[in-house]
């Protein structure tokens, strides 16, 4: 049966469902020598797909089903100057490029979510699609933890603002836990638990507040820490059996009903 381009791209390792969805928009992928669109369909064993010129590994299986890597989880520290996706039209490193050429393609591995370029920390890798869709879903929360240096020494009536939330982008920010590690006058260490994950949300509250940052680390992703045991930047490990559960007892992924889209980029 026919399947569409960004499924076999998402199973084939080649990016996440989301991202390849944006390789076929911006025109990299081609589908029999002519530019793919979405909602083009491939035939598995006749038609041919590339990305960038290089043409995608056999999708051809004997059954007639696209093959299933092995669900694979990996918790990473991102160094600065890393970006947080599966390929980069700018031809920066990514997250997928730290790991081991065995891992980079065929497995399907994409990051949950993201940091910006200049943050560094924890990351999760999957490619449970299922995990991935719960975790990234705005009506489920999972904390996350960060060390963010900002310039100067914020007053406490900044931080109760900052924990009580912030109007931005015309809604409010969420409250969160803002707790000062270290102060000086120059600058200070705060640690920052978020239940929500806007884009680059820290650095536009601290500035928005007067206290620009200086540094932004993720130290853990809910239950799971950088530091038990320690990873080192650009290194990654892969989780422990009971961090998966961790992350997958959060939600009920036997008894909830999927949509059909997000079954599919299941890998």
């Amino acid at each position: 049966m026919p399947e569409r381009v960004q499924k076999i791209l998402s199973q084939w390792g080649i990016a996440s469902r989301r991202q390849a969805e944006q390789l076929i928009v911006e025109g990299r992928v081609r589908l029999n020598g002519q530019v793919a669109h979405l909602g083009d369909k491939v035939s598995l064993g006749v038609d041919h797909v590339e990305v960038d010129g290089k043409l995608v590994q056999s999708i051809a299986a004997p059954t007639g089903e696209i093959p299933r890597p092995k669900s694979l989880y990996f918790l990473l520290n991102k160094p600065a100057g890393i970006v947080s996706t599966c390929a980069d039209p700018q031809g920066r490193s990514t997250v997928i490029d730290l790991l081991p050429k065995a891992l980079q393609q065929g497995q399907g591995l994409h990051p949950v979510g993201r940091l910006d370029v200049e943050s560094t920390g924890a990351i999760l890798l999957t490619n449970d699609g299922e995990l991935t869709y719960y975790l990234t879903h705005p009506r489920h929360i999972i904390p996350k933890t960060y060390q963010v240096l900002v310039a100067g020494s914020p007053s406490s009536a900044v931080l109760r603002q900052w924990r009580q939330g912030v109007m931005l982008e015309d809604r409010n920010t969420l409250p969160a836990q803002v707790k000062v590690l270290h102060r000086s006058d120059a600058q200070t260490l705060l640690e920052v638990i978020l239940v929500e994950g806007r884009n680059r949300q820290i650095r536009k509250v601290a500035e928005q507040l007067g206290h620009s940052v200086l540094r932004l680390h993720r130290t853990a992703i809910g239950d799971i820490q950088l530091g038990r045991p320690p990873v080192l930047s650009g290194k990654y490990r892969p989780l422990e059996s009971f961090e998966i559960s961790l992350l997958k007892d959060q939600f009920d992924l036997t008894s909830i009903r999927l949509p059909a889209e997000i079954k599919e980029q299941s890998v």
